[in-house]
């Protein structure tokens, strides 16, 4: 019986493997067939070399990606202490009216990222909306807020505000109420309660949340593009422009698998400490 049971997981699971493979797996396989070619080559029939690699140190692109890194997690710090308060009242005090903040947050994905953030770019430009009105009635603006670190981590923490939410409050929503009952009736004060039962029990919906917002802002590139443009060059914007501008396959390809490998390891890190079932729901009694 459980040799049958076997069998029908293994053929359940094969479609989303094959998925998998053809759509993740591949991909990358072909990023790090050309990350260890000759520069400036543009197919696999050559032998294999990695004079790719020392150039992310001696060009400096290593620069770019703990920049991208660091722009990453204070996006993610960021918004966990937004997201934060809403999340906990979407899952303890709203109820009823979760669903409209649900859909009020859903709706803004309909709209493309690039639109979005072209719409702020024209807002916060020199002589864009912000400027132009402050000219207008005061006589003097503040000058282009763009091309710098805050408006990039403002575009991640606008665009990935979703991201974090959601999870956030599936996370929140496991905290049994009593327990935060009991730990005041024992005269525990509010931060307590935040730091010892509220917080270890929403583990696995911050650890989710953070997850998944620091890895989609690793890689972000049209905040950088839009919002920093030359000022402040991410290592998205390297890639981009290593495989288009400089067609540098090979340096490309070096760049994505070194920031592929990094974002692995700390993705892979952070998965090894979530408690999965809890997070599906399977640990309840």
């Amino acid at each position: 019986m459980k040799r049958i049971d076997n069998r029908l997981g293994l053929l359940s699971a094969a479609p989303l493997g094959l998925l998998l493979l053809l759509g993740f797996i591949a991909p990358v396989a072909v990023i790090a067939g050309f990350s260890i070619m000759p520069q400036n080559v543009f197919d696999l029939a050559h032998v294999p070399d990695f004079s790719s690699y020392p150039l992310l140190v001696e060009q400096g692109y290593l620069k770019s990606l703990f920049r991208s890194l660091g722009l990453a997690l204070a996006a993610t710090a960021l918004l966990f202490v937004i997201c934060w308060p809403l999340a906990y009242a979407m899952a303890k005090v709203f109820r009823r009216f979760t669903l409209v903040i649900t859909i009020a947050v859903v709706i803004s994905l309909c709209v493309s990222e690039n639109i979005r953030l072209f719409g702020w770019a024209l807002t916060l430009m020199k002589g864009g909306l912000v400027d132009g009105y402050l000219n207008a009635w005061f006589g003097g603006g503040i000058g282009g807020a763009l091309y710098n670190v805050p408006i990039i981590v403002f575009g991640l923490v606008y665009v990935y505000l979703p991201f974090m939410l959601f999870p956030l409050a599936q996370g929140i929503s496991m905290i049994p109420e009593d327990a935060c009952h009991a730990a005041a009736d024992l005269g525990a004060s509010r931060w307590q309660i935040f730091r010892e039962i509220e917080l270890p029990l929403a583990a696995p919906g911050i650890m989710v949340g953070s997850l998944l917002t620091f890895v989609l802002s690793t890689g972000a590139l049209a905040e950088s593009k839009l919002l920093g443009g030359q000022a402040v060059v991410a290592i998205a914007t390297e890639i981009e422009t290593a495989f288009s501008f400089n067609q540098n396959w090979p340096l490309g390809s070096a760049l994505a698998m070194t920031l592929i490998l990094i974002v692995s390891a700390l993705a892979i890190f952070a998965i090894s400490r979530i408690d999965l079932d809890a997070v599906m729901g399977r640990g309840r009694s």
